[in-house]
């Protein structure tokens, strides 16, 4: 994306904060392994969406005083004899043109900049990221620095910034969307490298390895999330990712895997025949889930609210199941399907959003399923839309969910099956 999107994000920000305060946004660091190993880098997302750099060890910060804001980007500086071993640190140049940060300093200038504001102006509050998701997770740089900072400026108030960004992400710009279109088309080419190479005997780590495969080649360096490719009775382990069993004749094979393009992600879930013909038992349970989705893709516009569709997609599955007889009750559903219609997509696969109503420019997946353990079945069908002015845009519509189209699909592409 443009410079002039990050510009413009850091702006809008800033509108709402208060006058003599102070905003901080630390890219992270890659977490240690082992060794002289870490794991690999990935960029704090809230701090990538208001500078577009992807390098670890950064700070941005923000500061506003008399109404006027101020930015600067602290970055580390460039070490010769390191740049021989692991490449060189971004530069100055690079770093204001990929942000349109303008005043750009080192790290080590950090502490001296931070304490001079405090010197000659009046600050009173300190934002920070202080996202947390669990009590008992290691502390981020964020919740670190909050607690250096009560210490040595105990006047500060520290407030929390993670909602104020998280707000702006639950709405897509266009530059956003074309990224996760990017990446849902790439995620749509590795299913179809998938169906065209699978079958019956396959370990399901071979089967993954073709969605590797295309990744791989269209330069994607991370996925969404990790693959899900479980046959058999390991599709009603709903995050199942060993995919380290042997496949059977008969089985379905369930996929839940997206590509990651550019931070932005796509996430779809099929299910298909391992022969390329679904048993009649397998076709009701997954016409089943599908009536579903369609139900839900109907009705998502502006205005309806996620706990609706969850309430819509519940009583269609529990109508579904008493048919299939799995169920006399509809609160026997639950052994059966146990998890949401779906969730927020961006820059996270369960991406952050406010509210509960869909708005113009949300993206969501919507992916209702049956998982049957004592029947060796699982079936989910995930697909991912964009909410319009007066409905909603299938993203995923190039890639088929009916029976008849997976069966024909199989029949003429797949080099076993002939």
């Amino acid at each position: 994306m443009k410079k002039e999107f990050f510009i413009s994000k850091r702006e809008q920000l800033m509108k709402n904060i208060e006058d003599g305060s102070i905003v901080l946004l630390f890219a992270g660091r890659a977490p240690y392994k082992s060794a002289d190993e870490t794991y690999s880098f990935t960029p704090n997302r809230n701090f990538y969406y208001l500078t577009g750099i992807d390098r670890e060890n950064m700070i941005l910060m923000l500061h506003k005083r008399s109404d006027k804001t101020f930015q600067t980007l602290f970055i580390e500086k460039n070490d010769p004899q390191m740049a021989r071993w692991v490449g060189e640190k971004i530069s100055e140049e690079d770093a204001g043109e990929i942000s349109g940060v303008e005043d750009i300093k080192y790290l080590e200038d950090f502490e001296g900049a931070f304490g001079f504001l405090f010197s000659r102006f009046k600050y009173d509050n300190l934002y920070l990221d202080l996202e947390r998701a669990e009590l008992n997770i290691p502390m981020t740089k964020s919740q670190e620095f909050a607690k250096l900072a009560k210490e040595k400026y105990p006047f500060l108030n520290i407030k929390n910034i993670y909602h104020d960004i998280c707000e702006m992400r639950t709405i897509k710009s266009e530059e956003e969307i074309e990224n996760i279109r990017e990446a849902i088309k790439i995620t749509e080419e590795g299913v179809y490298k998938l169906m065209d190479n699978m079958k019956p005997g396959m370990m399901e780590y071979e089967i993954e390895a073709y969605f590797d495969f295309v990744l791989t080649s269209h330069g994607v360096t991370d996925k969404a999330f990790k693959t899900i490719a479980a046959s058999g009775k390991n599709a009603a382990i709903l995050h199942y990712s060993d995919n380290n069993c042997q496949t059977k004749d008969g089985e379905l094979m369930q996929f839940d895997l997206g590509a990651q393009y550019k931070y932005y992600n796509g996430d779809i879930s099929r299910a298909i025949p391992l022969n390329g013909k679904f048993t009649e038992r397998q076709k009701e349970i997954y016409n089943v889930v599908l009536k579903t989705n369609k139900a839900i893709t109907s009705m998502t516009k502006p205005g309806v609210t996620f706990t609706q569709l969850n309430t819509k997609a519940k009583e269609l599955l529990a109508e579904g199941c008493k048919e299939l007889g799995l169920i006399k009750e509809d609160s026997g559903l639950f052994k059966y399907y146990f998890h949401s219609i779906g969730h927020q997509l961006g820059m996270d696969t369960h991406d952050v959003g406010i509210g509960d109503e869909l708005k113009p420019g949300m993206v969501l997946t919507n992916e209702p399923g049956l998982y049957i353990p004592e029947e060796g079945i699982g079936i989910r069908i995930e697909d991912d839309l964009l909410v319009t002015e007066d409905g909603c845009e299938v993203l995923t519509k190039n890639m088929i969910r009916e029976v008849h189209e997976i069966e024909e699909y199989m029949a003429k592409n797949n080099k076993y099956l002939k």
